[in-house]
This record gives C-alpha cells, structure tokens and sequence, in this order.
C-alpha cells in the first residue's frame, strides 16, 4: 500500500497545482488512511474544495470546529481555510478542488454578485447531509461531476454545468454576513498563526520556548495560547514537538542514521525522550516506523 503527504510551504499552503491554468479543476480519488499518519494534515489553498465520504468515516477539522463526517455525507471548504482530515480505518473521499475565477473571471458581473460574496463569507465550511434536501442535491450533482472524472472522454463543458448547478443551490443558502470586521479578525489571527509556525519551522532544531514563538508575531504568551488552540487545537509547543516528530519521521524515512543522532538533529533533549514522544504520538517506535516505511517502499518498487 503506498502511503502519500500533503505538501506545504511555510505558511502551509499546499503547494500541489490543482488541475492547470486554463482549467484550475482537479479531481481526487483519496483514502485518509493511506497518508502518512492516517490523516491529510494542516493546510489550506485558493481553491474551493467539495468533499464526500464513499466508505468509512473521516474528522474534519476546520479552523475552531470538528467537523464528523460518515458515509453519504459531504463538506464544502471555503476559499484559504486552514483544514486537516483525520482517520481511524479506511475512509476513501472522492474531492474535487477548483479555483473560484473556473465560474467566472474576476472582475466580471457574475464573480462580483455570485462568487464573491461567498467566498468572502465569515462562514468557512458547510456540511452537506443526505437528511437535507437543497444539501443532499449537492451530493447528487457532486457524484455525477465524479463519474465524469472517471470516463476517457473529454467532459469539461458538462463538469461546468454540474458546477454552476451546485453554486446556485449553495449560493441560495449559504451563511453570507456583511460583518467584514469578522472576516478580518479571522483573517489576522490565521496571519499570526502562520507567522509562529514558519518560525517553529525555522528554528525546530534550537531550544525555542514559548516566548520566543509569541514574539515572532508580536503578541503576548497568553495570546500565542490562544491564537494556536483556537487555529489548529494545539498548543504552541504541541505544535513545536509534533513539527519536530513529523521531521525525524522524514529522516528516519529517507537516511540510516542512528536514532540519537536524529532525535539531536531535531532538536530532541535526549534520544529516550524522543522514542517515548515520538510512540505517544504514532503509536510505534521510531524503529518500527522505519522498518514499515522501508517495506512499503519496497513493496512499491
């Protein structure tokens, strides 16, 4: 079984390009658990992004909410929302991910009165359920867009149809807010959260403590705190030991170094505490990670 990861950059914005310039539409066929770790974590893109659950179940998580997700139901992402799935067993999602301007170039009149305003709501996901009319036609219309995917033959023009489809009815009932303080507030904390995880990214490897990770975004411990708990439900120096695992499992994975030399590389106190954080978090020590990554990459060759 292959195991695969979201790529990011600094700001973790996901640096995979989503179908090409004259057609910003991608279609995925994924299974949370065949990623590292069991889940797709943190990151967040332009694109829009539909989702739906075709076996098992997932967690979403969505800025501040957890979001369940059992078979038949779906999500809409809005545009630039930091979200991260998650897995206990199989949970294979059809998704589609797509720019705003496929609908309509902006500037134009229908951008400005259709698109727009939704991607300019306060409001970051909507949950689609079978159990609601108006939510379960988007499920409707989102499986034929997946069949289409899947044919040889070209299918553009019926996949935009489909789409203008699903925004009318999502349009006619999405959460819009004129309240644009809101959408800035969100805005600035999401820019200090990424602003303290570029800084944690940079300086992994050295003792950097609480203060320090505030600093960088010029706000105070206690603010830190909450900026990071209310972000991705973690805090600061959570996010700091689990960054540096997410690190030692890469280079476990990729060289034959010797355990203390990795946990030292990354910014580990000692190589026990290492191996005990590093079971807490993955279930396994770092030995055995490093011996199912290898079979799996040979299984793959």
């Amino acid at each position: 079984m292959n195991t695969y990861t979201i790529t990011t950059d600094d700001t973790l914005r996901e640096t995979v390009q989503h179908g090409s310039r004259n057609y910003p539409f991608a279609y995925y066929l994924e299974d949370v658990w065949q990623f590292d770790f069991h889940c797709m974590d943190w990151h967040w893109h332009h694109e829009l992004e539909f989702v739906s659950i075709a076996e098992g179940s997932a967690l979403c998580l969505v800025g501040t909410d957890k979001i369940e997700l059992p078979r038949g139901c779906g999500l809409f992402i809005n545009s630039g929302i930091l979200h991260r799935f998650e897995a206990k067993d199989t949970a294979l999602m059809p998704n589609i991910v797509f720019s705003p301007a496929l609908l309509a170039p902006e500037g134009s009149l229908i951008y400005e009165k259709y698109i727009q305003p939704l991607i300019s709501s306060s409001a970051s996901w909507q949950m689609l359920s079978p159990e609601v009319e108006w939510q379960n036609q988007i499920l409707k219309l989102l499986e034929q867009i997946y069949k289409l995917q899947e044919q040889k033959d070209t299918n553009e023009l019926h996949t935009m149809r489909l789409l203008f489809q699903i925004w009318e009815i999502l349009s006619a009932h999405f959460p819009l807010s004129s309240e644009s303080s809101g959408i800035s507030r969100l805005s600035h904390k999401q820019a200090r959260l990424q602003i303290m995880m570029q800084f944690i990214h940079d300086y992994y490897k050295e003792g950097i403590t609480l203060e320090e990770i505030a600093a960088s975004a010029s706000v105070s411990k206690s603010s830190a705190l909450q900026i990071f708990q209310s972000g991705i439900h973690i805090s600061p120096v959570s996010y700091l030991i689990q960054y540096r695992l997410m690190q030692a499992a890469g280079l476990l994975h990729t060289t034959e170094k010797p355990i203390s030399s990795i946990a030292e590389e990354t910014g580990f106190t000692s190589a026990g505490y290492f191996c005990r954080k590093f079971k807490e978090r993955y279930q396994m020590t770092p030995n055995e990670y490093r011996r199912k990554r290898a079979y799996v990459t040979e299984a793959v060759r």
